[in-house]
């Protein structure tokens, strides 16, 4: 058997020069990762600003919607014949025997026998409805606890609302306040039944 012709490669980098590569490669890869740490800090910290902004644009918002439905609310269920007489913002709801709130009432309409609780949000969406819900409950339980017999009813306020959160909140029983140019109309629908706690 003859011997393998084995082509003689020229011997290309050396060990001392790998090495040198790949310490090279090492260090600009901890830069790249320190940049990376880097912007991404910077991304965090401008979407955390961003989400405060927005927050306070959120706020700053609902409390203009409440300004618009708390001044005419009132006239506007009174037009329906309810005579309340009395209207409270931001009600804060206690139990009996304990000074903690338990939930709060943008706008709580009153009268002998009616007291109609009104949600305000700026674009209200199918989880405030629910939370809604869940007030009302805890209206009616704090009432009974109190003695309170008065019929109790809700209402939805919104400045901005799509026809399926529209929908939803005349399904849930809930009266519904749009904005309509600087003052609210209420919208009763013909076969509408309230829904009573």
């Amino acid at each position: 058997m003859g011997a393998v012709n084995i082509p003689d490669y020229p011997r290309g980098l050396t060990f001392e020069q790998v090495w040198a590569a790949l310490m090279e490669d090492r260090e600009q890869m901890a830069k790249n990762r320190l940049e990376f740490d880097r912007r991404m800090k910077e991304t965090d910290r401008i979407v955390q600003e961003n989400a405060r902004q927005m927050g306070y644009l959120n706020n700053r918002f609902g409390e203009l919607a409440e300004h618009l439905v708390g001044p005419s609310i009132m006239e506007k269920f009174n037009e329906q014949g309810f005579n309340f007489t009395e209207r409270t913002r931001d009600k804060e709801i206690r139990e009996p025997d304990n000074p903690n709130t338990i939930t709060e009432i943008d706008i709580l309409l009153e009268n002998g026998d009616f007291v109609i609780a009104v949600e305000i949000k700026s674009k209200p969406n199918e989880a405030d409805v629910e939370k809604h819900i869940k007030r009302m409950e805890v209206l009616r339980r704090v009432a009974d606890r109190k003695g309170d017999t008065r019929k109790y009813q809700g209402a939805i306020a919104g400045a901005i609302m799509n026809q399926s959160i529209r929908d939803y909140i005349i399904q849930n029983g809930f009266y519904m306040i749009e904005q309509s140019g600087d003052t609210v109309k209420l919208t009763i629908p013909k076969d509408f039944t309230p829904r009573e706690w």
